[in-house]
Protein backbone atom coordinates (compact mmCIF):
# COMPACT_ATOMS: atom_id res chain seq x y z
CA UNK A 1 0.00 0.00 0.00
CA UNK A 2 1.09 3.59 -0.70
CA UNK A 3 0.76 4.77 2.92
CA UNK A 4 2.26 8.21 2.31
CA UNK A 5 -0.44 8.71 -0.34
CA UNK A 6 -3.27 7.16 1.67
CA UNK A 7 -2.70 9.23 4.85
CA UNK A 8 -3.55 12.64 3.21
CA UNK A 9 -6.64 11.01 1.67
CA UNK A 10 -7.60 9.63 5.09
CA UNK A 11 -7.28 13.12 6.63
CA UNK A 12 -9.49 14.44 3.83
CA UNK A 13 -12.16 11.84 4.71
CA UNK A 14 -12.02 12.80 8.41
CA UNK A 15 -12.67 16.46 7.50
CA UNK A 16 -15.59 15.36 5.31
CA UNK A 17 -17.09 13.39 8.20
CA UNK A 18 -16.66 16.40 10.49
CA UNK A 19 -18.70 18.53 8.10
CA UNK A 20 -21.37 15.81 7.90
CA UNK A 21 -21.69 15.68 11.70
CA UNK A 22 -21.93 19.50 11.91
CA UNK A 23 -24.58 19.54 9.16
CA UNK A 24 -26.55 16.88 11.05
CA UNK A 25 -27.04 19.38 13.89
CA UNK A 26 -28.69 21.75 11.41
CA UNK A 27 -30.96 18.93 10.23
CA UNK A 28 -31.96 18.08 13.81
CA UNK A 29 -32.73 21.69 14.80
CA UNK A 30 -34.46 22.75 11.55
CA UNK A 31 -38.18 23.65 11.53
CA UNK A 32 -38.63 21.79 8.23
CA UNK A 33 -36.77 18.52 7.82
CA UNK A 34 -37.61 18.37 4.08
CA UNK A 35 -36.36 21.90 3.30
CA UNK A 36 -33.17 21.36 5.29
CA UNK A 37 -32.33 17.76 4.37
CA UNK A 38 -33.05 18.03 0.65
CA UNK A 39 -32.30 21.73 -0.10
CA UNK A 40 -30.07 22.95 2.73
CA UNK A 41 -32.66 25.59 3.70
CA UNK A 42 -32.16 27.39 0.33
CA UNK A 43 -29.23 29.35 1.79
CA UNK A 44 -26.36 28.78 -0.66
CA UNK A 45 -24.16 31.75 -1.51
CA UNK A 46 -22.46 32.29 -4.89
CA UNK A 47 -19.20 30.47 -4.18
CA UNK A 48 -20.89 27.43 -2.64
CA UNK A 49 -23.48 27.32 -5.47
CA UNK A 50 -20.71 27.39 -8.10
CA UNK A 51 -18.68 24.74 -6.31
CA UNK A 52 -21.61 22.39 -5.68
CA UNK A 53 -22.70 22.64 -9.34
CA UNK A 54 -19.15 22.06 -10.53
CA UNK A 55 -18.51 19.22 -8.10
CA UNK A 56 -21.80 17.53 -8.95
CA UNK A 57 -21.21 17.88 -12.69
CA UNK A 58 -17.46 17.12 -12.53
CA UNK A 59 -17.81 13.50 -11.58
CA UNK A 60 -15.90 10.25 -11.93
CA UNK A 61 -16.28 10.55 -15.70
CA UNK A 62 -14.37 13.87 -15.64
CA UNK A 63 -11.52 12.71 -13.40
CA UNK A 64 -11.29 8.97 -14.01
CA UNK A 65 -13.24 8.03 -17.16
CA UNK A 66 -12.56 11.17 -19.23
CA UNK A 67 -8.74 11.07 -18.99
CA UNK A 68 -8.94 7.33 -19.77
CA UNK A 69 -10.82 7.96 -23.03
CA UNK A 70 -8.50 10.88 -23.88
CA UNK A 71 -5.51 8.55 -23.31
CA UNK A 72 -6.86 6.22 -26.01
CA UNK A 73 -8.39 8.83 -28.35
CA UNK A 74 -6.02 11.81 -28.31
CA UNK A 75 -6.52 15.58 -28.49
CA UNK A 76 -9.84 15.18 -30.33
CA UNK A 77 -11.42 14.08 -27.04
CA UNK A 78 -10.08 17.21 -25.30
CA UNK A 79 -11.82 19.33 -27.93
CA UNK A 80 -15.00 17.30 -27.46
CA UNK A 81 -14.85 17.66 -23.67
CA UNK A 82 -14.61 21.45 -23.89
CA UNK A 83 -18.24 21.50 -25.04
CA UNK A 84 -18.93 21.24 -21.30
CA UNK A 85 -17.47 24.70 -20.65
CA UNK A 86 -20.81 26.58 -20.77
CA UNK A 87 -22.78 23.88 -18.89
CA UNK A 88 -23.07 25.77 -15.59
CA UNK A 89 -23.67 29.05 -17.42
CA UNK A 90 -26.55 27.53 -19.40
CA UNK A 91 -28.22 25.99 -16.37
CA UNK A 92 -28.04 29.10 -14.20
CA UNK A 93 -28.95 31.51 -17.01
CA UNK A 94 -31.86 29.49 -18.41
CA UNK A 95 -33.31 28.23 -15.12
CA UNK A 96 -31.69 30.70 -12.74
CA UNK A 97 -33.80 33.40 -11.20
CA UNK A 98 -37.20 32.37 -12.55
CA UNK A 99 -36.84 28.75 -11.48
CA UNK A 100 -35.82 29.75 -7.95
CA UNK A 101 -38.69 32.25 -7.64
CA UNK A 102 -41.29 29.76 -8.89
CA UNK A 103 -39.88 26.98 -6.71
CA UNK A 104 -40.10 29.18 -3.60
CA UNK A 105 -43.61 30.35 -4.45
CA UNK A 106 -44.99 26.83 -4.88
CA UNK A 107 -42.70 25.46 -2.11
CA UNK A 108 -41.11 22.95 -4.48
CA UNK A 109 -38.34 20.89 -2.91
CA UNK A 110 -37.61 18.59 -5.85
CA UNK A 111 -37.76 18.92 -9.63
CA UNK A 112 -40.76 16.59 -9.64
CA UNK A 113 -42.50 18.96 -7.19
CA UNK A 114 -42.17 21.69 -9.80
CA UNK A 115 -43.39 19.47 -12.66
CA UNK A 116 -46.35 18.18 -10.62
CA UNK A 117 -47.57 21.66 -9.71
CA UNK A 118 -46.87 23.12 -13.15
CA UNK A 119 -48.66 20.40 -15.13
CA UNK A 120 -51.07 19.06 -12.47
CA UNK A 121 -50.50 15.46 -13.55
CA UNK A 122 -49.86 12.30 -11.55
CA UNK A 123 -48.69 10.57 -14.75
CA UNK A 124 -45.82 13.05 -15.01
CA UNK A 125 -44.87 12.39 -11.39
CA UNK A 126 -44.72 8.63 -11.97
CA UNK A 127 -42.85 8.92 -15.30
CA UNK A 128 -40.37 11.38 -13.77
CA UNK A 129 -39.78 9.24 -10.68
CA UNK A 130 -39.17 6.11 -12.78
CA UNK A 131 -36.76 8.02 -15.07
CA UNK A 132 -34.79 9.48 -12.17
CA UNK A 133 -34.50 6.18 -10.31
CA UNK A 134 -33.45 4.15 -13.39
CA UNK A 135 -30.99 6.58 -14.98
CA UNK A 136 -29.49 7.90 -11.76
CA UNK A 137 -28.89 4.30 -10.72
CA UNK A 138 -26.73 3.99 -13.83
CA UNK A 139 -24.98 7.29 -13.06
CA UNK A 140 -24.38 6.38 -9.41
CA UNK A 141 -23.01 3.00 -10.44
CA UNK A 142 -20.44 4.83 -12.58
CA UNK A 143 -19.37 6.93 -9.58
CA UNK A 144 -19.10 3.91 -7.29
CA UNK A 145 -16.93 2.17 -9.88
CA UNK A 146 -14.71 5.28 -10.16
CA UNK A 147 -14.20 5.48 -6.39
CA UNK A 148 -13.41 1.78 -6.19
CA UNK A 149 -10.92 1.99 -9.08
CA UNK A 150 -9.14 4.84 -7.32
CA UNK A 151 -8.86 3.00 -3.98
CA UNK A 152 -7.88 -0.20 -5.81
CA UNK A 153 -4.99 1.60 -7.57
CA UNK A 154 -3.75 3.15 -4.31
CA UNK A 155 -4.03 0.23 -1.94
CA UNK A 156 -3.58 -2.90 -4.04
CA UNK A 157 -6.83 -4.22 -2.52
CA UNK A 158 -9.22 -6.21 -4.69
CA UNK A 159 -11.84 -4.21 -6.61
CA UNK A 160 -14.65 -5.60 -4.43
CA UNK A 161 -12.97 -4.64 -1.15
CA UNK A 162 -12.14 -1.18 -2.51
CA UNK A 163 -15.78 -0.77 -3.54
CA UNK A 164 -17.02 -1.63 -0.03
CA UNK A 165 -14.62 0.83 1.64
CA UNK A 166 -15.70 3.65 -0.65
CA UNK A 167 -19.41 2.85 -0.24
CA UNK A 168 -19.28 2.83 3.58
CA UNK A 169 -17.40 6.17 3.67
CA UNK A 170 -19.85 7.95 1.35
CA UNK A 171 -23.07 6.49 2.72
CA UNK A 172 -22.20 7.31 6.32
CA UNK A 173 -21.89 11.04 5.88
CA UNK A 174 -24.62 11.54 3.27
CA UNK A 175 -27.16 9.75 5.47
CA UNK A 176 -26.08 11.87 8.45
CA UNK A 177 -25.86 15.31 6.90
CA UNK A 178 -28.22 15.56 3.91
CA UNK A 179 -28.04 18.38 1.33
CA UNK A 180 -26.24 20.89 3.56
CA UNK A 181 -23.42 18.40 4.16
CA UNK A 182 -23.29 17.75 0.41
CA UNK A 183 -23.17 21.47 -0.49
CA UNK A 184 -20.58 22.41 2.14
CA UNK A 185 -18.28 19.52 1.31
CA UNK A 186 -18.72 20.34 -2.38
CA UNK A 187 -17.25 23.78 -1.68
CA UNK A 188 -14.11 22.19 -0.29
CA UNK A 189 -14.09 19.41 -2.88
CA UNK A 190 -14.52 21.81 -5.80
CA UNK A 191 -11.53 23.84 -4.64
CA UNK A 192 -9.43 20.67 -4.33
CA UNK A 193 -10.55 19.59 -7.81
CA UNK A 194 -9.29 22.82 -9.42
CA UNK A 195 -5.97 22.88 -7.53
CA UNK A 196 -5.38 19.16 -8.13
CA UNK A 197 -6.00 19.53 -11.87
CA UNK A 198 -3.47 22.36 -12.24
CA UNK A 199 -0.78 20.63 -10.13
CA UNK A 200 -1.11 17.31 -11.99
CA UNK A 201 -1.07 18.98 -15.42
CA UNK A 202 2.18 20.82 -14.60
CA UNK A 203 3.76 17.65 -13.16
CA UNK A 204 2.77 15.60 -16.22
CA UNK A 205 4.27 18.15 -18.63
CA UNK A 206 7.53 18.16 -16.61
CA UNK A 207 7.63 14.32 -16.48
CA UNK A 208 7.08 14.16 -20.25
CA UNK A 209 10.03 16.50 -20.95
CA UNK A 210 7.89 19.48 -21.98
CA UNK A 211 4.96 19.96 -24.33
CA UNK A 212 7.11 19.80 -27.50
CA UNK A 213 8.59 16.42 -26.51
CA UNK A 214 5.18 15.03 -25.57
CA UNK A 215 3.63 16.16 -28.87
CA UNK A 216 6.49 14.67 -30.88
CA UNK A 217 6.06 11.34 -29.06
CA UNK A 218 2.32 11.36 -29.80
CA UNK A 219 2.89 12.11 -33.50
CA UNK A 220 5.55 9.39 -33.71
CA UNK A 221 3.16 6.83 -32.23
CA UNK A 222 0.05 7.84 -34.22
CA UNK A 223 -0.34 11.21 -36.01
CA UNK A 224 -4.13 10.95 -35.55
CA UNK A 225 -3.68 11.42 -31.80
CA UNK A 226 -3.06 15.14 -32.37
CA UNK A 227 -5.93 15.71 -34.82
CA UNK A 228 -9.49 16.77 -33.95
CA UNK A 229 -10.80 13.44 -35.25
CA UNK A 230 -9.21 11.05 -32.76
CA UNK A 231 -6.86 8.06 -33.01
CA UNK A 232 -9.41 6.03 -34.97
CA UNK A 233 -10.71 9.08 -36.92
CA UNK A 234 -14.20 8.43 -35.51
CA UNK A 235 -14.81 11.91 -34.02
CA UNK A 236 -16.58 13.32 -37.05
CA UNK A 237 -17.80 16.96 -37.12
CA UNK A 238 -21.43 15.74 -36.98
CA UNK A 239 -20.77 13.53 -33.94
CA UNK A 240 -18.85 16.27 -32.12
CA UNK A 241 -21.52 18.91 -32.78
CA UNK A 242 -24.35 16.61 -31.64
CA UNK A 243 -22.34 15.47 -28.59
CA UNK A 244 -22.52 19.13 -27.52
CA UNK A 245 -26.28 18.67 -27.08
CA UNK A 246 -25.58 15.95 -24.51
CA UNK A 247 -22.96 17.73 -22.40
CA UNK A 248 -23.82 21.38 -23.14
CA UNK A 249 -27.38 22.41 -23.91
CA UNK A 250 -29.01 19.26 -22.53
CA UNK A 251 -27.48 19.69 -19.05
CA UNK A 252 -30.43 22.00 -18.28
CA UNK A 253 -32.57 18.84 -18.15
CA UNK A 254 -30.43 17.00 -15.57
CA UNK A 255 -32.40 16.86 -12.28
CA UNK A 256 -29.25 16.74 -10.12
CA UNK A 257 -28.07 20.03 -11.67
CA UNK A 258 -31.48 21.71 -11.97
CA UNK A 259 -32.24 21.24 -8.26
CA UNK A 260 -29.22 23.41 -7.44
CA UNK A 261 -30.92 26.33 -9.19
CA UNK A 262 -33.61 26.07 -6.47
CA UNK A 263 -31.29 26.35 -3.52
CA UNK A 264 -29.29 29.60 -3.75
CA UNK A 265 -29.82 32.61 -1.52
CA UNK A 266 -30.25 35.66 -3.80
CA UNK A 267 -29.55 37.15 -7.28
CA UNK A 268 -26.05 38.28 -6.28
CA UNK A 269 -25.19 34.67 -5.42
CA UNK A 270 -26.54 33.53 -8.81
CA UNK A 271 -24.41 35.99 -10.81
CA UNK A 272 -21.30 35.18 -8.79
CA UNK A 273 -21.88 31.44 -9.28
CA UNK A 274 -22.16 31.83 -13.08
CA UNK A 275 -18.69 33.42 -13.27
CA UNK A 276 -16.93 31.13 -10.79
CA UNK A 277 -18.64 27.99 -12.10
CA UNK A 278 -17.73 28.64 -15.75
CA UNK A 279 -14.04 29.25 -14.91
CA UNK A 280 -13.95 26.20 -12.62
CA UNK A 281 -15.59 23.80 -15.09
CA UNK A 282 -13.35 25.08 -17.91
CA UNK A 283 -10.19 24.52 -15.85
CA UNK A 284 -11.14 21.00 -14.83
CA UNK A 285 -12.49 19.77 -18.18
CA UNK A 286 -9.57 21.12 -20.21
CA UNK A 287 -6.92 20.18 -17.65
CA UNK A 288 -8.02 16.63 -16.85
CA UNK A 289 -8.61 15.56 -20.45
CA UNK A 290 -5.31 17.10 -21.59
CA UNK A 291 -3.59 15.20 -18.77
CA UNK A 292 -5.10 11.98 -20.17
CA UNK A 293 -3.53 12.62 -23.61
CA UNK A 294 -0.15 13.73 -22.19
CA UNK A 295 -0.07 10.59 -20.01
CA UNK A 296 0.32 8.38 -23.09
CA UNK A 297 4.04 9.06 -23.71
CA UNK A 298 4.77 9.33 -19.97
CA UNK A 299 3.13 5.96 -19.10
CA UNK A 300 2.55 3.92 -22.27
CA UNK A 301 0.66 0.64 -22.29
CA UNK A 302 -1.99 1.22 -19.60
CA UNK A 303 -4.74 -1.27 -20.49
CA UNK A 304 -7.61 -0.15 -18.24
CA UNK A 305 -8.41 3.45 -19.18
CA UNK A 306 -10.03 4.18 -15.80
CA UNK A 307 -6.66 3.58 -14.07
CA UNK A 308 -4.72 6.17 -16.12
CA UNK A 309 -5.27 9.11 -13.77
CA UNK A 310 -4.43 7.41 -10.43
CA UNK A 311 -1.41 5.55 -11.86
CA UNK A 312 -0.09 8.70 -13.52
CA UNK A 313 -0.43 10.67 -10.28
CA UNK A 314 1.57 8.06 -8.37
CA UNK A 315 4.22 8.15 -11.10
CA UNK A 316 4.82 11.90 -11.54
CA UNK A 317 4.23 13.34 -8.05
CA UNK A 318 5.96 12.87 -4.66
CA UNK A 319 3.84 10.54 -2.47
CA UNK A 320 2.38 13.11 -0.06
CA UNK A 321 1.54 15.53 -2.87
CA UNK A 322 0.04 12.62 -4.84
CA UNK A 323 -2.26 11.93 -1.90
CA UNK A 324 -3.41 15.55 -1.83
CA UNK A 325 -3.94 15.64 -5.63
CA UNK A 326 -5.79 12.31 -5.59
CA UNK A 327 -8.22 13.90 -3.16
CA UNK A 328 -9.47 15.74 -6.30
CA UNK A 329 -10.98 12.71 -8.07
CA UNK A 330 -12.11 11.34 -4.73
CA UNK A 331 -13.80 14.68 -4.09
CA UNK A 332 -15.40 14.70 -7.54
CA UNK A 333 -16.73 11.18 -7.16
CA UNK A 334 -17.97 11.60 -3.60
CA UNK A 335 -19.68 14.92 -4.32
CA UNK A 336 -21.52 13.51 -7.33
CA UNK A 337 -22.56 10.37 -5.46
CA UNK A 338 -23.82 12.56 -2.61
CA UNK A 339 -25.92 14.69 -4.93
CA UNK A 340 -27.37 11.69 -6.77
CA UNK A 341 -28.13 9.81 -3.56
CA UNK A 342 -29.95 12.81 -2.11
CA UNK A 343 -31.87 13.29 -5.37
CA UNK A 344 -33.03 9.67 -5.66
CA UNK A 345 -33.86 9.61 -1.96
CA UNK A 346 -35.95 12.78 -2.29
CA UNK A 347 -37.72 11.28 -5.32
CA UNK A 348 -38.74 8.18 -3.36
CA UNK A 349 -39.60 9.96 -0.09
CA UNK A 350 -41.01 13.31 -1.22
CA UNK A 351 -42.47 12.46 -4.63
CA UNK A 352 -43.74 8.91 -4.10
CA UNK A 353 -44.11 8.24 -0.35
CA UNK A 354 -45.59 11.64 0.59
CA UNK A 355 -47.73 11.96 -2.55
CA UNK A 356 -49.19 8.47 -2.76
CA UNK A 357 -48.48 6.40 0.35
CA UNK A 358 -48.64 8.61 3.45
CA UNK A 359 -49.44 12.29 2.69
CA UNK A 360 -49.91 13.04 6.42
CA UNK A 361 -46.56 11.65 7.56
CA UNK A 362 -44.98 13.44 10.52
CA UNK A 363 -41.51 14.98 10.37
CA UNK A 364 -40.21 12.05 12.44
CA UNK A 365 -41.63 9.50 9.99
CA UNK A 366 -40.23 11.42 7.00
CA UNK A 367 -36.82 11.58 8.67
CA UNK A 368 -36.77 7.84 9.36
CA UNK A 369 -37.92 6.98 5.81
CA UNK A 370 -35.31 9.33 4.31
CA UNK A 371 -32.45 7.73 6.21
CA UNK A 372 -33.61 4.20 5.36
CA UNK A 373 -34.27 4.97 1.68
CA UNK A 374 -30.85 6.61 1.27
CA UNK A 375 -29.19 3.56 2.88
CA UNK A 376 -31.10 1.00 0.79
CA UNK A 377 -30.45 2.85 -2.48
CA UNK A 378 -26.75 3.15 -1.68
CA UNK A 379 -26.46 -0.58 -0.90
CA UNK A 380 -28.38 -1.47 -4.09
CA UNK A 381 -25.98 0.62 -6.21
CA UNK A 382 -22.99 -1.11 -4.60
CA UNK A 383 -24.44 -4.47 -5.70
CA UNK A 384 -24.85 -3.15 -9.27
CA UNK A 385 -21.24 -1.87 -9.26
CA UNK A 386 -19.69 -5.23 -8.32
CA UNK A 387 -19.29 -6.10 -12.03
CA UNK A 388 -18.07 -2.80 -13.56
CA UNK A 389 -18.16 -1.80 -17.24
CA UNK A 390 -14.87 -1.42 -19.14
CA UNK A 391 -15.12 2.39 -19.29
CA UNK A 392 -17.34 4.01 -16.69
CA UNK A 393 -17.71 7.25 -18.69
CA UNK A 394 -20.03 5.43 -21.12
CA UNK A 395 -22.36 4.44 -18.27
CA UNK A 396 -22.42 8.02 -17.02
CA UNK A 397 -23.14 9.48 -20.47
CA UNK A 398 -25.93 6.91 -20.99
CA UNK A 399 -27.60 8.23 -17.84
CA UNK A 400 -27.13 11.85 -18.97
CA UNK A 401 -28.87 11.14 -22.27
CA UNK A 402 -31.82 9.36 -20.67
CA UNK A 403 -32.48 12.13 -18.14
CA UNK A 404 -32.19 14.87 -20.77
CA UNK A 405 -34.55 13.05 -23.14
CA UNK A 406 -37.10 12.88 -20.33
CA UNK A 407 -36.82 16.29 -18.67
CA UNK A 408 -35.29 18.98 -20.89
CA UNK A 409 -38.40 20.35 -22.61
CA UNK A 410 -40.76 19.74 -19.68
CA UNK A 411 -38.58 21.99 -17.52
CA UNK A 412 -37.80 24.71 -20.09
CA UNK A 413 -41.33 25.00 -21.54
CA UNK A 414 -42.84 24.64 -18.07
CA UNK A 415 -41.02 27.83 -17.09
CA UNK A 416 -41.26 29.90 -20.26
CA UNK A 417 -44.24 28.80 -22.39
CA UNK A 418 -47.75 29.49 -21.13
CA UNK A 419 -49.32 27.11 -23.65
CA UNK A 420 -47.30 24.14 -22.34
CA UNK A 421 -49.65 21.55 -20.82
CA UNK A 422 -49.59 18.09 -19.33
CA UNK A 423 -50.47 16.33 -22.59
CA UNK A 424 -47.46 17.85 -24.33
CA UNK A 425 -45.19 17.08 -21.38
CA UNK A 426 -46.32 13.44 -21.04
CA UNK A 427 -46.06 12.78 -24.80
CA UNK A 428 -42.65 14.45 -24.95
CA UNK A 429 -41.29 12.36 -22.06
CA UNK A 430 -42.60 9.08 -23.50
CA UNK A 431 -41.32 9.79 -27.03
CA UNK A 432 -37.92 11.03 -25.77
CA UNK A 433 -37.33 8.10 -23.43
CA UNK A 434 -38.55 5.42 -25.84
CA UNK A 435 -36.51 6.72 -28.77
CA UNK A 436 -33.39 7.16 -26.65
CA UNK A 437 -33.44 3.62 -25.27
CA UNK A 438 -34.22 2.07 -28.71
CA UNK A 439 -31.54 4.10 -30.53
CA UNK A 440 -28.94 3.56 -27.81
CA UNK A 441 -29.61 -0.18 -27.81
CA UNK A 442 -30.05 -0.92 -31.51
CA UNK A 443 -28.64 1.96 -33.61
CA UNK A 444 -26.10 3.89 -31.52
CA UNK A 445 -24.65 6.97 -33.26
CA UNK A 446 -27.25 6.70 -36.03
CA UNK A 447 -26.22 8.71 -39.14
CA UNK A 448 -23.01 9.59 -37.30
CA UNK A 449 -24.87 11.58 -34.60
CA UNK A 450 -24.83 11.01 -30.86
CA UNK A 451 -27.71 8.81 -29.66
CA UNK A 452 -29.36 11.67 -27.75
CA UNK A 453 -29.83 13.93 -30.80
CA UNK A 454 -32.94 12.44 -32.41
CA UNK A 455 -34.77 11.85 -29.06
CA UNK A 456 -34.14 15.48 -28.00
CA UNK A 457 -35.48 16.95 -31.26
CA UNK A 458 -38.35 14.43 -31.51
CA UNK A 459 -39.45 15.21 -27.94
CA UNK A 460 -39.28 18.96 -28.75
CA UNK A 461 -41.55 18.59 -31.79
CA UNK A 462 -43.89 16.26 -29.88
CA UNK A 463 -44.16 18.65 -26.94
CA UNK A 464 -45.06 21.66 -29.08
CA UNK A 465 -47.43 19.79 -31.42
CA UNK A 466 -49.35 17.90 -28.72
CA UNK A 467 -49.60 20.97 -26.44
CA UNK A 468 -51.09 23.05 -29.28
CA UNK A 469 -53.47 20.27 -30.37
CA UNK A 470 -54.62 19.70 -26.77
CA UNK A 471 -55.22 23.42 -26.29
CA UNK A 472 -57.22 23.60 -29.52
CA UNK A 473 -59.32 20.55 -28.53
CA UNK A 474 -60.04 22.15 -25.16
CA UNK A 475 -61.24 25.34 -26.84
CA UNK A 476 -63.56 23.32 -29.10
CA UNK A 477 -64.82 21.37 -26.08
CA UNK A 478 -65.42 24.57 -24.08
CA UNK A 479 -67.23 26.09 -27.06
CA UNK A 480 -69.65 23.15 -27.37
CA UNK A 481 -70.47 23.18 -23.69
Amino acid sequence: MHWSVIIPLFIFLIIIFGIGIWANRQVRTSNSFLQEYFLGGREMGGFILAMTMMATYGSASSFIGGPGVAYNTGLGWVLLAMAQLPAGYFVLMVLGKKFAIVARRIEAITLIDFLKKRYDSHTIVILSAISIIIFLFASMTAQWVGGARLIESLTGLSYTNALLIFAVAVLAYVIIGGFRAVALTDAMQGSIMIIGTVVLLIATVIAGGGIDTIMQALVAENPNLVTPFGAEQNLTPLYVSTFWILIGLGVIGLPQIAVRAMSYKDSKSLHKAILIGTIGIGTIMFGMHLIGVFARPVMPGIEVGDKVMPLLTLEVLPPVLAGIVLAAPMAAIMSTVNALLILVSSTVVKDIYLNYINPKASDKQIKTRSFWVTSIIGIAVVIFAVKPPELLIMLNLFAFGGLESAFLWSVVFGLYWKKANKYGAISSMIVGLTLYIVIYRFAENIYGMHSVTIPIFASLITFVAVSLIAQKMKKIEDYHF
